[in-house]
């Protein structure tokens, strides 16, 4: 099981700032094994998904090209504070996480 994504969610005028730290190994599957020689199995995130206060803001499909750790910063128009974030993912191990923040 994946550790917990930060979340992070602030009004900014009439815009929410939200900023998003996703803990993966987001492993490529072209690297190997500097002690056995063997190749490391790909395990990366695939799909990303985000809701605010109930609608789809965003809704990813991402690649083993992606960073260790992920960070995810993105702004909405039209959310109000105490909405709340849901973000989701789901690798190509079929592992998933959910996590959530209202905005402050």
């Amino acid at each position: 099981m994946a550790e917990p994504m930060k979340i992070r969610a602030q009004m900014q005028g009439d815009t929410a700032d939200i900023k998003v730290l996703m803990n993966h190994i987001m492993e490529t599957g072209l690297r190997k094994d500097a002690k056995t020689g063997q190749m490391i199995p790909a395990h990366f995130i695939q799909q990303v998904n985000v809701t605010v206060g109930g609608k789809v803001v965003l809704d990813a499909q991402w690649g083993y090209a992606v960073a260790k750790n992920p960070f995810l910063g993105f702004k909405v128009k039209g959310a109000k504070a105490g909405d709340k974030v849901v973000v989701n993912w789901v690798d190509n191990k079929g592992d998933k996480r959910t996590d959530e923040a209202a905005i402050g």
